[in-house]
């Protein structure tokens, strides 16, 4: 088949350009479409990739600076001429639904989830500084809705990330969602050999600090609990983890690949307490032996095994939360998990399971077995 591959834009190198990867390797000579484009955030899979950028280049100041670009995204993801493909692949967080190939050309997306800044206000109140940029935000989302949803029926099949990403297009679309895990790093993600790395007497919070992913309420709750903390990432939510630290967190800003690797590998346990789609970081720390600890919300419900593989505690009220995590890592037992299982659990999520099981999606929407209404 002549493939064409979606994703909304190259702006970062995370997790929805990771899945982009293994696409690509799915369908090497299939051409990928996408609004703007910074090489810099081209991983090496991607490097010699045919990927064509829209007329939103020429706009386009580089890095992860696009809000100005903001509503002209779906109009320029519906003006990308896919005519002589016979089959369309997104990869879709906001607008990569809105392509509008010819009539009877299949579209298989790949839902990292429905725009949540569209449809819950919460998101919108978290992500969005200062009171005219949510008003802005929240009357654009008004408008964009109901061509979401639109957009969303138009679809030959719907492949979601995780088991509440579907909830969410069971609940924001009125569709139906096959779910196959994103792929992880496996590979690079490992326990080491034995021996190498020193045991820690620290847990551990990683990764982007920004408001949704709550890390401060983590910080609060080790230092409430009077244990060792190492937060590793940089972002808008660092002053409010350095408020809330005690004398036994350090905060090392961003790091490289091999120093998260050995700090996984070295950690206690990691900590999770925010509300991810999917949610990488639980499983990196998991291929690499270690336990998570996270609020029972979100992806990690797929992810972690309680008892197994961590702790999933419940928390509603930033309080509740705060006391609960202390009271889980005050009486954490690094004897109560084996991580030859912790490891052989994140081998589930290897790069070759998502490949074959969004093939097998593919396979079954073209053949007219794709998801439907709910």
């Amino acid at each position: 088949m002549n493939v064409a591959i979606v994703h909304e834009k190259f702006t970062v190198y995370a997790g929805s350009e990771r899945v982009v990867d293994q696409l690509h390797l799915l369908w090497p000579d299939a051409p990928i479409f996408t609004t703007v484009c910074d090489p810099e955030t081209l991983g090496p899979v991607l490097r010699d990739a045919d990927v064509r950028t829209s007329p939103l280049q020429k706009l386009y100041r580089g890095g992860d600076r696009y809000a100005h670009l903001l509503p002209l995204l779906p109009l320029a993801m519906s003006r990308i001429d896919l005519r002589g493909f016979d089959l369309v692949v997104t990869s879709h967080h906001a607008f990569a639904n809105r392509v509008r190939p010819p009539a009877g050309v299949p579209v298989v997306s790949y839902v990292h989830s429905p725009a949540r800044w569209l449809w819950e206000p919460d998101t919108r109140r978290h992500e969005i500084g200062g009171p005219v940029g949510r008003a802005v935000l929240t009357g654009f989302a008004a408008t964009q809705r109901r061509a979401d949803r639109r957009a969303a029926g138009r679809l030959s099949g719907i492949v979601a990330n995780s088991h509440h990403v579907a909830g969410r297009i069971r609940r924001w679309w009125g569709r139906d969602a096959t779910v196959v895990a994103p792929p992880v790093d496996t590979a690079f993600y490992t326990p080491g050999p034995a021996g190498s790395v020193p045991r820690g007497d620290f847990f551990l919070v990683a990764g982007r600090l920004v408001p949704y992913k709550r890390p401060e309420l983590a910080v609060a709750a080790a230092s409430r609990a009077g244990v060792k903390l190492v937060v590793a990432g940089d972002g808008r939510a660092r002053g409010a983890v350095e408020a809330a630290a005690g004398p036994t967190v350090e905060i090392l800003g961003r790091v490289d690949d091999d120093t998260m690797r050995d700090l996984y590998r070295n950690c206690r346990a990691l900590l999770f307490p925010g509300e991810e789609d999917f949610g990488i970081m639980p499983v990196e720390a998991q291929a690499c032996g270690a336990p998570v600890i996270a609020r029972a919300v979100g992806g990690v419900l797929d992810t972690v095994v309680p008892g197994t593989t961590g702790v999933l505690y419940p928390a509603t009220t930033d309080t509740e939360h705060v006391e609960t995590l202390a009271r889980v890592l005050r009486g954490f037992a690094d004897a109560d998990f084996d991580r030859a299982v912790i490891r052989a659990h994140a081998e589930r999520f290897a790069p070759e399971r998502f490949r074959e099981g969004f093939a097998a999606a593919v396979a079954d929407a073209t053949a007219g077995r794709g998801t439907g209404a709910a």
